[in-house]
């Protein structure tokens, strides 16, 4: 795959806690250089994000419930709703982690599908981060299952905050787990065309990585 073609799969990512405004905006000028499919940044930023990609075909991604999934429903939708209005086109939602272990399956589901209706009533896409790093393959099915019924776009191995982000082999079991038209994001990590490119042979369709530009700078010409 070429440089340019993979830019196109790669959110470009910030969401480090002392990221500063001049950080994302230096962001966003690389995602427009790369063509990449979405800029990542924390909720705060997203109207500064929005304002500098505004009429580009960059997106603009949000994280909501972020990096541990333990907010309340309510207070994710909050956050949902404000990330909408501020100009997010994609939201990245990690999912209630202990509730799951618990085997809480309509609480689970509850919560990502109140978030869902946020995001398809505002025509934005929803990614569910399970956070592969906690969870043992049942889980992780359950997780991707769960989120598939309420009504996510994408499941996400990771926040990139936990003991490892993506791995090839969880990246395969999302892949098999969901139907063919959700997608799969690999992402916490990434660092290397070539990691990349394992993830998307995995049947990853998104990447989620901080160092996009070194990915693909490091495709074959």
């Amino acid at each position: 795959m070429k440089g340019n073609e993979l830019a196109r799969l790669i959110d470009h990512t910030i969401l480090k806690a002392d990221a500063t405004p001049a950080d994302v905006m230096h962001l966003c000028e690389e995602a427009l250089e790369y063509r990449f499919a979405s800029v990542c940044v924390n909720p705060a930023y997203v109207p500064l994000a929005a304002a500098q990609l505004a009429n580009t075909d960059v997106e603009v991604c949000s994280v909501i419930g972020f990096p541990l999934g333990a907010t309340t429903t309510t207070a994710k939708v909050c956050e949902a709703e404000q990330a909408l209005e501020d100009g997010a086109t994609e939201l990245d939602m990690v999912l209630y982690i202990g509730a799951l272990k618990a085997g809480e399956r309509d609480q689970v589901r509850e919560d990502i599908a109140a978030v869902a209706t946020v995001c398809h009533e505002g025509g934005a896409l929803l990614k569910v981060i399970i956070e592969t790093a906690l969870l043992d393959d049942e889980e992780k099915v359950f997780a991707c299952e769960v989120a598939q019924e309420a009504g996510a776009d994408f499941v996400k191995t990771s926040t990139g905050f936990a003991a490892h982000g993506a791995k090839v082999e969880d990246v395969r079991l999302m892949r098999r787990t969901v139907r063919p038209e959700i997608g799969v994001k690999a992402a916490g990590g990434i660092h290397s065309y070539e990691e990349a490119m394992a993830m998307i042979e995995a049947g990853a369709n998104r990447i989620g990585a901080s160092a996009g530009v070194q990915i693909v700078e490091g495709a074959p010409a």
